[in-house]
Formats: C-alpha cells, sequence, structure tokens
C-alpha cells in the first residue's frame, strides 16, 4: 500500500490556495479512518461509507499533519513552516476536522537525522514538504532518516505532498541553476514544472531537454493548483484542484494534455 501523492505549483498557503488543501486535508483525513480501522477493527463505524474514496470522514480521528520546510533551509524554514502550520489549522477548522499541526525542521545533516523528527514524520497522515531552493531537500535528504520515516509514513498511507521546489523533489529528476539532479524517487517517470503560469512564457522546454534525462514526460503546474493521486500503483490517475491548470507533456511530446479543476490526468507516475 502506499499513499496519496500530491504535487503543487507554488503559492502555498497563501489566499486562494484553499481548494488544494482542502484537498490534501480530506485525503488524509480518509487515511487516518483507514489508518485507525486497521488498528481497531472492530469499531463498526469506521468501515464502509467513511473509507470510500472521495468521501469524507463523518468522525475523523485527530489528523496529524508534519510540515517539513528543508526546501527553505538557506532562507527563513521557520516562517515557511509557520506558515504552513497556520494554514493547514485555518483548513482544518474551516473543515471541522480535528488536526494537530506539527514541524519537523529538517535543515541539514543533523537535523536530518533527529530521532524526534524522524518519530514524528513516522506518524503522519500528510507529510507537507513547502518549496524554497530545489536542491536542498535531494541533498539534505537523500539517505537519512527523515527520509526513510517519510517513505515508511507515505507506505503506510500517509498523504505526501511537496509544493514549488517540494514538488519537484518528489520525482525521479530535478533541476537546480547548477543543473540537473537525482530526486527522491517517489515519483516516477516526469520532472515537474512549477509557477507553470509564469514559466509557460519562456523557453523552459528547450532549457531543461538539455539537462533531463531521456524518456520523461514533463508536468507544468499553475501556482496555487495542484494534482492529487488517488493511492497505490503505476498509472495513477490525479485530480487537479485550485483556479489553474495542470500541464502534462508526454514525452518527446511539444504539446500538452490540459486539464483543470475537478479534471483528471493518467501519469506513469
Amino acid at each position: 500500500m502506499t499513499g496519496p501523492i500530491g504535487l503543487h505549483g507554488g503559492g502555498e498557503y497563501l489566499a486562494g490556495d484553499e481548494a488544494f488543501l482542502d484537498a490534501l486535508l480530506g485525503a488524509a483525513a480518509r487515511a487516518a479512518v483507514t489508518r485507525t480501522s486497521h488498528e481497531d477493527p472492530g469499531e463498526d463505524d469506521v468501515e464502509g461509507h467513511q473509507v470510500r474514496a472521495g468521501a469524507t470522514p463523518v468522525s475523523p480521528p485527530t489528523l496529524h499533519v508534519v510540515v517539513v520546510p528543508t526546501a527553505a533551509a538557506r532562507g527563513l524554514p521557520d516562517r515557511a513552516s509557520g506558515n504552513g502550520v497556520r494554514a493547514f489549522e485555518r483548513r482544518a477548522a474551516a473543515l471541522r476536522l480535528p488536526a494537530k499541526v506539527e514541524v519537523a525542521r529538517a535543515v541539514d545533516a543533523a537535523s536530518a537525522s533527529d530521532q524526534d523528527l524522524v518519530e514524528r514524520i513516522a506518524t503522519a497522515d500528510l507529510v507537507h514538504l513547502p518549496g524554497g531552493d530545489p536542491d536542498l531537500i535531494p541533498t539534505i535528504l537523500a539517505g537519512s532518516p527523515v527520509l526513510a520515516a517519510m517513505r515508511d509514513a507515505w507506505v503506510r498511507g500517509a498523504v505526501l505532498a511537496g509544493a514549488s521546489a517540494g514538488a519537484m523533489a518528489l520525482a525521479d529528476w530535478t533541476w537546480t541553476p547548477h543543473g540537473g539532479m537525482r530526486g527522491l524517487g517517489f515519483v516516477h517517470g516526469l520532472a515537474v514544472v512549477p509557477h507553470y503560469d509564469d514559466i509557460r512564457r519562456t523557453t523552459w522546454q528547450a532549457t531543461i531537454d538539455t539537462l533531463a534525462p531521456g524518456g520523461i514526460g514533463y508536468l507544468g503546474l499553475d501556482e496555487r493548483t495542484g494534482v492529487l493521486a488517488d493511492p497505490d500503483g503505476v498509472d495513477r490517475s490525479w485530480v487537479v484542484a485550485g483556479p489553474g491548470a495542470a500541464w502534462w507533456f508526454p514525452p518527446g511530446s511539444a504539446e500538452p494534455v490540459v486539464a483543470r479543476a475537478g479534471e483528471r490526468l493518467t501519469l506513469p507516475a
């Protein structure tokens, strides 16, 4: 089993991003209900309609949300994580979902090995990586106990999501101002192109093609907009949430498949 994955184009936590935050919290609520039903299968009210895909649990357990500001390590990780905590608490309250929102401040090699952070992430229902510098997440987290905890939580069914540099890092491959580099490998067969509502007016594809390995596609995501994958498996169906669009360029294609809020894409991920 693996949980849902969320990829977001940036502008996370700001006004106008409510639709995607709500989608993440709804998926996390379903993951939490599934987790508690496995822990206590004798509770009849947990089974059935509360666990159906797309349903919002009637009486969900308290959600455990963890914000990991690794990509902001060179800048203002505390501001990034504080914005995340406030945004998730605000939207959880609006949805009437009980939630405990914490920070796992993994910003260097030492903190990426901190056992307290590892335990915090391993028990999460939603792990969220906000944006920043695209080289930092792969550099700091690769091979770390924090990354192992993220993978353990995801395999258990938790939602794993990233915005901008956080989304870029979840793929097999990402790029930086200094060239391409290997990502964390949670998403296969594509590279994420965030802030696409701005970057699509540039010669981005020709530039990235010179850095990217062959045989991958590109997923352009407008700001305040993301895609959320169904749990489990390959060739997942990804639903779009937010005011913008998702732009999928299959390998070798210069023409995108475009999807907007509520529509779905099938990606080789």
